[in-house]
């Protein structure tokens, strides 16, 4: 049912959709909204360029909630996902905090208890937005044109159409 919501919002909405469909995929937490498909496929008959930079956009704003679930649920939500958060902790320590971000932003995992995590410990929301920008441009850029040369390959490969 969301998926059909998402889809025909792109469909309707070119861009816009991409946008909306890519903010709301992203602030729902932990429950998992296959958005990234519509990024995939849509990336064939619009931009993928624009696709990947607009809806990494739309992502980051959309991980937002994550971040302030944490901020008010600090302490209960901390007891509830330690084990996570430990792992989590780990790859900031490791990869000095800042770079961690990016790169888990980067990485096809869900980013909701990095955003909750960096909630609870007051990271600054900034530095955590604009980290998250980065990181969710080049994923859905990469995404993007997945779709884009996949889409184009298999038809010229199966020569469909």
């Amino acid at each position: 049912m969301v998926v059909v919501f998402l889809s025909s919002l792109v469909q309707l909405y070119g861009y816009a959709g991409i946008f909306i469909a890519s903010l709301i995929g992203s602030a729902t937490i932990i429950l998992p909204v296959p958005y990234l498909l519509l990024i995939f496929s849509s990336s064939s008959v619009l931009n993928p360029f624009l696709v990947g930079v607009i809806a990494g956009v739309g992502s980051s704003i959309g991980e937002l909630t994550s971040y302030f679930v944490g901020v008010g649920g600090s302490k209960t939500i901390l007891k509830k996902y330690k084990k996570q958060f430990n792992k989590i902790e780990k790859v900031l320590e490791n990869y000095k905090g800042d770079l961690g971000i990016l790169l888990l932003s980067v990485a096809p995992i869900p980013f909701d208890l990095v955003g909750i995590f960096c909630g609870t410990i007051n990271y600054n929301i900034k530095r955590f937005f604009i980290i998250t920008i980065i990181g969710k441009i080049v994923k859905h850029l990469i995404i993007a044109y997945a779709g884009f040369y996949g889409i184009h390959w298999i038809f010229s490969t199966f020569a469909w159409g």
